[in-house]
C-alpha cells in the first residue's frame, strides 16, 4: 500500500501514522511519502509560507480563497495546475507495485484522481478524509472510495457534491481509546500547576499554533475557575508570548497528548484537526472557539450541526458552554465501525489482486 500525506502542519502525518499502524496489524505492506516532495524543489517552501501566512495574517483572503475552490474560478485553476506539476513524481511512487494508493491529504486526493481518471494509475486510489467538513478539494471523479470519520461528513458530501463517502472511523492511536487513570490525570494536572478544584482547557492551535490563540487563552483565563493551559505546536514565539500571560499555562511541542487529554476537562480547538478527533475518540468535551478560516470555519460548521461540537462566538458565549460541556463529562462520540478504514482498504485490495 502506498500512502500519501502532506507535510503542512502534523495532522495528515499523523492520519497516515494511525492507517500504517493499523494496516501493518493485519499484514499489509506500506510505505508513506509526502506529496510535498513530489512538487518541484522552489514550490514547497512557496507552498507552505503561502498557506501559513494567509491563514495567520490575511483571513480574510484565507477565506476567500476557501470559497473561491468550491467553483470554477482562477484560485482552482491555480491549485489544479500545482497538482499537476506532482502527477509525474506521484505517477512514478505509484509504480512500485502497490496495490491501492491511500491519500490523506486534499492536494494528493487531486492528483491521484487526476492520475486514475486518465487511465495512468492502474489501482485503486482511496481517499481518507481527515477534515470534519467536506470540500472540493477533498473529491475528484477517479478516485475509488472515500472513508471518514463522522457520519456527518459523509452526509454532507452526499448533499454537497453527490459523493458517496463510508464512515471507516477516526485514524488516531488507540491509547486514545484507553480509561483515564485518575493517577495519571492527578499527575498531570500537578506538573502544569493545575489545581484539581480548577477547569483544565486545553487549547489546540495545530503544529504552527495558527490562529487568534492568545485571544481565546485570555477569553478562557477570564472564565472563573478555569486555566488555559495552550498548545503552542512548534510556535515558539506563541509559547514565549503565553508563558508571559498571567493565568495561563504554555506549553510547548508535546507528544503525549493521550497525558494531557486524560488531565483536561475540555478541549477548546480551532481548526477541526488531529487534537480534535483525539478528543472526541478519548470523550473529551470539545469547543470551537476563534476558528480559523476557511476550514476552520468550515469544520466548525459541520461540527456544530452534527450536535459533535458546539460553537460559540462571544466571551460571554464561551463562559457559559465550557461550563456546560465540561459538565458533561467524558463520553467517547467516534466510535469504530466495523468494517474500519484499514479493514476496508484491505479487502478492496484483496478483491482486487483475487479479480
Amino acid at each position: 500500500m502506498l500512502v500519501v500525506s502532506g507535510g503542512m502542519g502534523a495532522g495528515h502525518d499523523g492520519a497516515a501514522r494511525e492507517l500504517v499502524r493499523q494496516l501493518g496489524e493485519r499484514g499489509v505492506a506500506t510505505e508513506v511519502r509526502d506529496f510535498l516532495d513530489a512538487l518541484p524543489r522552489p514550490h514547497r517552501p512557496l507552498l507552505k509560507g503561502w498557506h501559513a501566512f494567509t491563514a495567520q495574517y490575511t483571513p480574510r483572503l484565507f477565506d476567500w480563497m476557501a470559497r473561491c475552490e468550491e467553483r470554477d474560478s482562477v484560485v482552482r485553476e491555480a491549485t489544479q495546475r500545482v497538482c499537476r506539476t506532482a502527477r509525474r513524481a506521484v505517477a512514478r511512487w505509484a509504480a512500485g507495485g502497490f496495490d491501492a494508493v491511500v491519500s490523506v491529504f486534499p492536494l494528493a486526493t487531486q492528483t491521484l484522481g487526476m492520475l486514475r481518471w486518465s487511465g495512468e494509475l492502474g489501482v485503486p486510489v482511496v481517499c481518507c478524509l481527515t477534515d470534519p467538513a467536506p470540500n472540493r478539494l477533498w473529491t475528484h471523479p477517479g478516485v475509488d472510495v472515500y472513508l471518514t470519520a463522522l457520519e456527518a461528513t459523509a452526509t454532507e458530501a452526499a448533499e454537497r457534491y453527490g459523493v458517496a463517502m463510508s464512515v471507516g472511523g477516526p485514524l488516531v492511536d488507540p491509547a486514545f481509546r484507553r480509561l483515564v487513570d485518575e493517577a495519571v490525570r492527578r499527575a498531570v494536572r500537578a506538573e502544569l500547576g493545575v489545581s484539581p478544584d480548577r477547569l483544565m482547557a486545553l487549547l489546540a492551535a495545530g503544529a504552527l499554533g495558527s490562529g487568534e490563540v492568545m485571544a481565546s487563552a485570555t477569553a478562557v483565563r477570564d472564565v472563573p475557575g478555569t486555566v488555559a493551559v495552550v498548545l503552542c505546536g512548534r510556535n515558539d514565539r506563541l509559547r514565549r508570548k503565553a508563558a508571559a500571560s498571567r493565568g495561563v499555562v504554555a506549553l510547548g511541542w508535546r507528544d503525549d497528548m493521550p497525558r494531557l487529554l486524560a488531565a483536561a476537562d475540555v478541549l477548546v480547538h480551532n481548526a477541526g484537526g488531529l487534537s480534535l478527533t483525539e478528543a472526541l475518540v478519548a470523550g473529551v468535551p470539545a469547543v470551537s472557539y476563534r476558528v480559523l478560516a476557511g476550514h476552520g470555519r468550515q469544520n466548525a460548521a459541520t461540527l456544530a450541526r452534527a450536535g459533535l461540537v458546539p460553537w460559540p462566538r462571544t466571551p460571554e458565549e464561551l463562559a457559559e458552554v465550557l461550563r456546560r460541556q465540561a459538565s458533561r463529562g467524558r463520553m467517547s462520540l467516534l466510535p469504530t465501525p466495523s468494517p474500519g478504514t484499514a479493514e476496508t482498504i484491505e479487502a478492496l485490495t484483496r478483491r482486487g489482486r483475487t479479480g
